[in-house]
């Protein structure tokens, strides 16, 4: 059995694509994940598989298409992954207000990022630091006035689901 670490993009935002936890909780139940706990509304689970992660996100994927009529993007990490992309954070003094300090967990590496692209959008405030899995991004003004947090993915030409420090260490805290 592994630990997992599930991050849903698009759910339960803006009135769209409802997925009550209850309910996410049960699919991964029925698909045989054990002790699995949820984190908040938009989409944020942990639990055990012995299921390779490649296999178990088309398989949670598919369920929730079949059941609610729209897949989202599931991001599986292990334990091991999730708290490595936790610890390697470049902005540890930014921990003290998590509501500026946000990860951008990628579905794989980027092969030909627009850094300068980004570059450019970010306001002189910001700071942002990309890794082989995950962009961080200091936003002291927020992440709603940034320019550079709506196009992450596009100048990083990979998908991507977002969190702030508040519910990643949270989720940390969840998978330990």
């Amino acid at each position: 059995m592994r630990d997992y670490v599930a991050l849903f993009r698009g759910i339960n935002v803006g009135g769209r694509h409802s997925l009550p936890m209850q309910d996410l909780r049960d699919i991964l139940a029925t698909l045989g994940c054990e002790h699995v706990k949820t984190y908040i509304q938009s989409g944020n689970a942990v639990f055990r598989s012995a299921d390779s992660a490649d296999e178990l996100a088309g398989e949670i994927r598919a369920a929730i298409e079949q059941r609610f009529g729209f897949a989202p993007l599931v991001l599986l990490l292990s334990k091991a992954d999730f708290a490595a992309i936790v610890a390697a954070n470049p902005y540890p003094d930014a921990v003290a207000t998590p509501k500026y300090l946000h990860v951008w967990f990628l579905a794989g590496s980027p092969r030909d990022p627009d850094l300068a692209a980004l570059e450019a959008l970010k306001a002189e405030s910001e700071a942002f630091t990309l890794a082989a899995r995950a962009l961080y991004l200091h936003a002291p003004d927020g992440t709603g006035r940034s320019k550079l947090a709506e196009k992450v993915e596009k100048y990083l030409r990979v998908e991507a689901t977002a969190r702030n420090w508040r519910t990643v260490s949270k989720i940390l805290e969840l998978v330990d």
